[in-house]
């Protein structure tokens, strides 16, 4: 594929950025200008960074995992953050581009619960589910520029108490941007690589000034598909400031994200067996989609889903943050956020569903069909902590006010056009709804520490309330509903405990039970006909999780270690159900399916075998079926004790690291079980392997470089055929012949070779 002209341009813009950001040097202060280090007690509870935690958990009454330093070396810079977890117990990611940024496919669960179920949160601004059609926040690739990351906080059954979410049912995630560095310098790094990848970013820190440090950041990606036609490119800036005064500290963050991605045709069985792994939409063969849109054939397609001229997502994000820490009085503290999202989005289909300029002289078999999302949303988090004693007390609050608009439109061409864009005036309006959610919780909880602090015993619970109003508007060919529905409970409480037993080991056991909000957006209850939602709508019950989880910890020189046991009943979960092909875009069906049970085991064991080589594993066995059948449409669908749609009970990651003086060589090892993407389990796609491999050499000084690194990232190394993602388009009850077009094919091997720079 040629080189755009846009691709040029911002590789450009992104160069310049950095070529302005170093020559500040002139204006910043040099090392003897910097004020001193703020007290220990104002740092205490600053952005994590990646090798100052514990990521087993210790202390913890909860399973938690972390990230460090470790986990990122392994893959290419520009990594999805979600994509570096997937080496920890019990996650399950998958997406069909190397780097895990690719939304349509990018998958995530914990225990069987995927991410609809889960909290995601950045420096305690709530992500909401990072779903494609986000109704409520975004993803993390969007969120932050990945070389940016400081550190995140795996919780794979119980998250913390005062985590800023309304489905976090299975799991938390919480990740905490990088804070600037104390002295002044510029990094800036270049990669190429596979598929004509490449990738730059540049940040400046300014250094510590009187208290004052801040950090400018840009980055700037774009790859060409695997195949097919087309590309996916992004463009992000991020800064952050922070001020550190006394004992205390505020600050502040900006993010910013314009991303456009091109589609992967999504696959079926039948469509593998016919067509092939390296299947995909027909662009640039306009006449190919046009003939197809007829009925017209050829090459082993046999339907109209089989391919379109193409796809694509365009986004754009905006968050401004700000945060302060204050020392109150002795041992009592008070920690706020207050945060802004603004989100725009645009899902595109070249759909021969809906001919363009219908009767006319002009028309043409192919229309572009359009999800388009709209996110207003701001809120604040503040938390009073007061250490008295052997106690820890917390109690925290979140507000939230999120205005949301989804619609279907439908906009007339004459030919291929250039979509690469955000479409306006649209010829043919399907729906049109707007969401307002308010959400409100509030928590409470005592932490405990007793003998000699070897028994730390957290006791707590929280409230919360969401309350989601639809309205459908006016001027639209379908009406959808008009309503609202609201979650709430009083009183969802935690406890837990860990305890010391001597020589390294620890005991750990906790209990949660949770509630998720209804959905708002495309996919939620309320984006159905109005007669459907008043015969169901009322019956609907929120969610809800109990979780129970233990096990034991070991740490020596040699070795930590991990093993947790688990047990979750997962009550009311509404399944929706595909009614058709994902570009017809009719409404899902929602059934209440009972009950859900998750019982497993998950073992972390990392070695550090030699000063220079370390090997760490992570092993797990989830089993997740539903207790229940359900009905549809009078017909009963035989789900009881069949096993959850995408949740293999079988993962398992290593990775063995050799690192010696400037060399830093690594391999690692991925299994994923068997996954059925159909509720009675007539349909599924097999286990694989996939193998990654990294190399690293430290240059060292070299001319005005302060160091220079040079890293070659290499994944998929055996260039395995496998299903990456499954349910890109839903799921359905049963599947025999292999012809729901939901799966989509992993990425081949790719290379990307990296140049870091500091100056």
């Amino acid at each position: 594929m040629s080189v755009r002209k846009g691709s040029i341009r911002h590789t450009g813009l992104a160069i310049a950025l950095f070529a302005a950001l170093h020559g500040t040097a002139l204006a910043m202060p040099n090392d003897n200008d910097v004020a001193p280090a703020a007290p220990a007690d104002a740092n205490a509870d600053k952005a994590k960074t990646l090798d100052s935690v514990s990521v087993i958990g210790q202390g913890e009454a909860r399973q938690v995992q972390r990230i460090t330093t470790e986990d990122v070396k392994i893959l290419p810079p520009g990594t999805s953050a979600l994509k570096v977890l997937a080496g920890k117990p019990g996650v399950h990611f998958e997406s069909s581009d190397p780097f895990g940024n690719y939304e349509w496919s990018t998958r995530f669960s914990l225990r069987g619960f995927n991410q609809n179920r889960l909290g995601f949160t950045l420096d305690g601004i709530p992500l909401g589910d990072m779903s494609y059609g986000n109704n409520n926040g975004l993803h993390i690739s969007r969120a932050l520029i990945a070389e940016n990351l400081g550190s995140a906080e795996l919780a794979e059954g119980i998250g913390a108490l005062g985590t800023a979410s309304t489905s976090d049912l299975g799991g938390t995630v919480q990740f905490y941007s990088s804070d600037p560095l104390p002295k002044y310098g510029v990094q800036f790094a270049q990669g190429f690589g596979t598929d004509a990848a490449r990738r730059t970013y540049v940040r400046l820190d300014t250094g510590n000034v009187n208290g004052f440090a801040m950090y400018i950041s840009g980055a700037y990606s774009t790859v060409d598909k695997w195949k097919g036609d087309g590309a996916q490119e992004q463009m992000q800036f991020n800064t952050k400031a922070t001020y550190d005064f006394g004992d205390s500290r505020i600050g502040a963050l900006v993010t910013t994200s314009d991303r456009d991605e091109t589609d992967y045709q999504d696959l079926s069985l039948d469509m593998l067996h016919r067509l092939g792994w390296n299947w995909d939409n027909y662009a640039p063969d306009w006449n190919r989609a046009v003939n197809a849109a007829k009925g017209i054939y050829t090459g082993g397609v046999n339907n109209p889903d089989d391919a379109y001229y193409a796809g694509r997502g365009v986004r754009k994000d905006r968050i401004a943050s700000v945060f302060g820490d204050f020392a109150l009085a002795e041992g009592l503290r008070l920690k706020a956020t207050g945060y802004y999202h603004y989100d725009r989005g645009q899902g595109h289909w070249f759909t021969p569903y809906q001919a363009s300029f219908p009767g006319t002289p002009q028309e043409t078999p192919i229309s572009i069909r359009t999800t388009e999302y709209g996110i207003d949303r701001a809120g604040g988090t503040a938390a009073l902590n007061w250490d008295i004693g052997a106690h820890h007390l917390e109690a925290g609050v979140w507000y939230e006010d999120s205005n949301h608009n989804v619609q279907r439109n439908y906009y007339f061409i004459t030919g291929p056009v250039d979509d690469r864009k955000f479409l306006e005036n649209p010829d043919l309006r399907l729906f049109y709804q707007h969401y307002e959610t308010t959400t409100r919780q509030f928590y409470v909880q005592d932490s405990m520490h007793f003998l000699d602090d070897r028994l730390a015993i957290d006791v707590g619970f929280k409230a919360p309330r969401t309350e989601v109003e639809a309205r459908s508007l006016p001027g639209t060919a379908r009406t959808y509903a008009t309503g609202d529905l609201v979650a709430k409970k009083n009183f969802l409480p935690q406890v837990g405990a860990s305890y010391q037993l001597g020589g390294g080991f620890e005991v750990f056991g906790s209990y949660a039970k949770n509630i998720a909000a209804f959905q708002a957006g495309v996919s939620g209850p309320l984006a159905t006909t109005q007669v459907a939602f008043d015969t169901f709508g009322r019956s609907l019950k929120p969610e809800q999780s109990r979780t129970f989880e233990g096990g034991l910890r070991a740490v020596s020189d040699f070795y930590e270690a991990s093993l947790a046991l688990y047990d979750v009943k997962f009550d009311n979960r509404l399944l929706a159900i595909s009614r058709c092909s994902g570009i017809v875009g009719c409404p899902s069906a929602y059934a209440n399916v009972g009950s859900v049970t998750s019982r497993g085991a998950e073992l972390a064991l990392n070695f550090k075998l030699t000063p220079q080589l370390r090997w760490r594993n992570s092993l797990s066995y989830n089993r997740s079926r539903y207790d229940d059948d359900y009905v549809d449409g009078g017909t009963v669908v035989p789900t009881k004790d069949k096993t959850v749609v995408d949740s293999p009970k079988q993962l398992f990651f290593s990775e063995l690291a050799w690192v010696s003086g400037p060399w830093d060589l690594r391999a690692s090892a991925n299994y994923t079980g068997k996954r059925y993407y159909t509720y009675v389990n007539d349909a599924s796609v097999p286990s694989y392997w996939l193998f990654n491999a990294s190399a690293a050499y430290d240059v060292g000084r070299l001319g005005v470089v302060q160091d220079l690194k040079l890293a070659l990232n290499v994944t998929n190394t055996a260039d395995k055929k496998y299903f990456g993602s499954i349910g890109t388009n839903g799921f359905i009850a049963s599947d025999p012949q292999g012809q729901f077009a939901t799966l989509q094919v992993g990425a081949p091997r790719a290379a990307m070779l990296t140049a870091t720079l500091r100056f």
